[in-house]
């Protein structure tokens, strides 16, 4: 495994974050109030401390501006899927997220106008698809892990894979606790996949099986789950998570990995971790890197 090349990583500063409403089990508004100041700050420093591990890890970082009354706007893995230099907007189920749809696609147009994307494209009306979030990049099998049935529709199968001329393996959720792909899996830059069986139903399971060999499966047992370990940033050979218990963390030492653990306990109040604090802008398909797909200027 080597560093990735210039990581480039888009995120959103927590100055709204808040639980105001509830669109999945992790989300407790009334909790949330009974400290809000609290967790607020909470959140403010563990954004910042989340910000820091990636920085250290080498990744260049550019931000969505935060706006008042969007409080998951800080999830910016939900706001598009990129590929070479390409971007595929975002739709979301809820109402509640609905708002950042706009607010999303103007930084991805400011993104475009420096250079920094080739070309920012919406999905085709009435299909749903919250970004990354659910279409999950797997670069040693130059795939997308697509979640469908919480948020995201199994048709955006075909508008993915024609927007971006890769496979895409859509698989159902099962658990209402792990509603995005990203929540429940996660394909590491040596091969291996860390997921959450019991997210899956049998078939997806078996599809999970079939794509990746024994050696390369990484279990999450229910302990880690529930801290949303498999919500993780790869960055070369550093896992950059909210945290994982000890065994976990041993066996992916085996594997050559090195965990930077980074408390986001405000965050997973809302259902998230790590990985859906943050969206690569860099991913390549391996037509792009070897020369036969135009990148961005």
């Amino acid at each position: 495994m080597t560093m990735p090349a210039n990581a480039h990583i888009l995120m959103c500063r927590p100055q709204h974050f808040a639980v105001s409403y509830a669109i999945n089990p992790w989300m407790d508004p009334s909790s949330w109030a009974r400290d809000q100041r609290v967790l607020a700050a909470a959140a403010r420093r563990e954004w910042t401390g989340l910000h820091r591990a990636l920085q250290d890890a080498g990744a260049q970082i550019d931000l969505v501006p935060a706006r008042p009354g969007l409080p998951d706007l800080v999830f910016t893995a939900n706001a598009a899927v990129v590929l070479d230099g390409k971007a595929l907007l975002a739709r979301f189920r809820h109402p509640e997220r609905q708002a950042e749809e706009p607010h999303f696609a103007a930084t991805f147009r400011k993104l475009q106008a420096r250079g920094l994307l080739a070309s920012v494209r919406t999905l085709p009306e009435g299909v749903t698809l919250e970004g990354a979030g659910d279409c999950v990049w797997d670069d040693t099998r130059n795939l997308f892990w697509m979640g469908y049935g919480p948020r995201s529709d199994e048709a955006a199968r075909h508008a993915v894979e024609e927007e971006f001329g890769v496979e895409v393996e859509a698989l159902r959720l099962a658990d209402p606790s792990y509603y995005h792909m990203d929540t429940a899996l996660c394909p590491l830059p040596g091969g291996e996949v860390l997921y959450v069986p019991d997210a899956f139903t049998p078939e997806g399971r078996a599809v999970i099986h079939d794509r990746v060999a024994s050696d390369q499966r990484i279990e999450v047992a229910d302990e880690d789950a529930r801290r949303l370990a498999a919500n993780a940033v790869c960055l070369g050979d550093t896992l950059v998570l909210s945290g994982c218990s000890d065994r976990l963390g041993a066996r992916l030492a085996e594997h050559g990995y090195r965990v930077r653990a980074t408390p986001l306990g405000s965050f997973l109040r809302s259902g998230g971790s790590a990985f859906c604090l943050t969206l690569r802008l860099d991913r390549r398909s391996a037509c792009a890197r070897s020369g036969m797909v135009g990148t961005a200027a």
